[in-house]
């Protein structure tokens, strides 16, 4: 602490107060150590002014909030509360923001957490009963000392926040091509915006994705930023931009929608896809699969496509969908002039299958046992030794995946045990 300091602490007559109040003001920030609100409340202290010291030191609260407001973001405080005009410098919290506004905008843009905002709440109260109205009882040295500790610990001792970016400004950025790729710049500056502000930048860059005059410079770079932004968004932010989808579906533009569904992919949203979505998107992909049966370069497309909305699939859908990728599995026997193998099969789309498989519940398994039964084509298929082992790589995913009460829980065991291959044929034909 400095020489003025000092002197003001050390003229205290009153021997005991005195650690209390060392140790108080040596935690709030250096910077205000010398705070002529500060000083004052302590002045007034030393010499029994417990009122004028209790509104002297809500004065360098007040103070204190106003400047880290002005810091982090005064166009988000505008948006958070609800005031008679805009508050664009400090005279203007003088003169139009009481301490409730101030508070509760403070804590709504991240200046003070909820635990503060409480406490704040009771110290100004304080302020207001023991300070405002001087025909109150007299507070006790106490009372003071606790108000001041409040204060110092939720406000005058913590950091100012972190700037929030301005969300246009940023989003401009992202068209140049000399937007900072930097992991840790961008989760710095979008991992503490408050919700208003994720939720405003998330449905900009949505609708920046989606505009036909972006450049690619703009797209490209969304792409890189907006999984980051989608690891920080409330689960209410990500539905609304699932459902903005439905809208792009209604307006009948081929080209937008499929970009709408590129950007959910993108952010691995598919999960809050409205049904009508998801059956928009996944059945032109099943039917693909369907018609491209042992067409293997075709299936490989198909089922990679199909990849993200492997545990999304409508119930309409789900029986074909199930049936075509057991086929598709499992292939067909065959030969090759080039090679000398027999057992045929799409490589690349068995290479997502079984992953796509490890989504299935009882449901699901229902399907996969419904379509085994019901395609003479697959029960040809599988009477050789080699189809009937890759149906049972198939078998064993799903026998981990159902629950203990599945009804067909036996046809399943059949087929995953090697040694019940006639109990498994015998089931097929009842």
């Amino acid at each position: 602490m400095n020489d003025r300091q000092l002197t003001v602490i050390t003229t205290n007559e009153n021997s005991e107060i005195i650690p209390i109040m060392e140790r108080a003001l040596l935690s709030v920030r250096e910077e205000l150590r010398d705070d002529p609100y500060i000083l004052e409340a302590v002045k007034v202290l030393q010499v029994g002014g417990y009122r004028s010291s209790i509104g002297s030191f809500w004065n360098a609260v007040v103070d204190d909030l106003r400047n880290k407001i002005l810091f982090r973001s005064i166009s988000l405080f505008n948006k958070s509360i609800d005031l008679t005009r805009e508050i664009k410098t400090y005279e203007d919290f003088q003169n139009y923001v009481n301490d409730d506004h101030l508070i509760e905008g403070a804590y709504k843009i991240g200046v003070i957490g909820w635990e503060a905002s409480k406490v704040l709440k009771h110290a100004k109260e304080t302020r207001h009963i023991f300070s405002g109205h001087p025909k109150s009882s007299d507070p006790s040295i106490i009372k003071v000392l606790a108000m001041m500790d409040d204060c110092i610990k939720y406000v005058l001792n913590a950091e100012y926040p972190a700037q929030i970016i301005d969300v246009k400004q940023y989003v401009a950025n992202l068209a140049e091509q000399s937007f900072d790729r930097n992991v840790v710049s961008i989760e710095s500056a979008l991992g503490d915006l408050p919700e208003i502000y994720k939720n405003e930048l998330a449905n900009r860059l949505y609708t920046s994705y989606l505009h036909p005059q972006s450049t690619s410079i703009l797209r490209s770079n969304i792409e890189f930023v907006a999984p980051i932004l989608w690891r920080v968004l409330p689960k209410t932010i990500k539905v609304q931009i699932a459902r903005r989808v439905d809208q792009e579906i209604q307006k009948g533009n081929s080209e937008i929608t499929q970009t709408a569904f590129s950007f959910i992919e993108l952010v691995q949203n598919q999960g809050y896809l409205s049904v009508v979505s998801r059956r928009y998107q996944t059945e032109p992909l099943v039917h693909a699969l369907t018609k491209a049966f042992d067409d293997f370069p075709r299936e490989n497309e198909a089922v990679k496509a199909l990849v993200p909305y492997a545990s999304l699939i409508p119930e309409e859908l789900m029986a074909e969908y199930v049936l075509s990728l057991t086929k598709t599995y499992v292939g067909r026997m065959g030969s090759s002039a080039r090679y000398s193998r027999t057992d045929f099969y799409a490589d690349g789309a068995a290479l997502y299958i079984p992953e796509m498989f490890k989504s299935f519940d009882d449901h699901a398994a229902n399907h996969f046992i419904d379509g085994i039964k019901n395609s003479e084509l697959l029960i040809r298929r599988i009477k050789e030794p080699a189809k009937l082992r890759r149906l049972r790589v198939l078998a064993n995913i799903v026998f981990e995946k159902i629950s203990e009460s599945f009804h067909n829980k036996q046809f399943i065991e059949s087929l995953c045990d090697e040694t019940r291959d006639e109990e498994f044929f015998q089931l097929i034909r009842n």
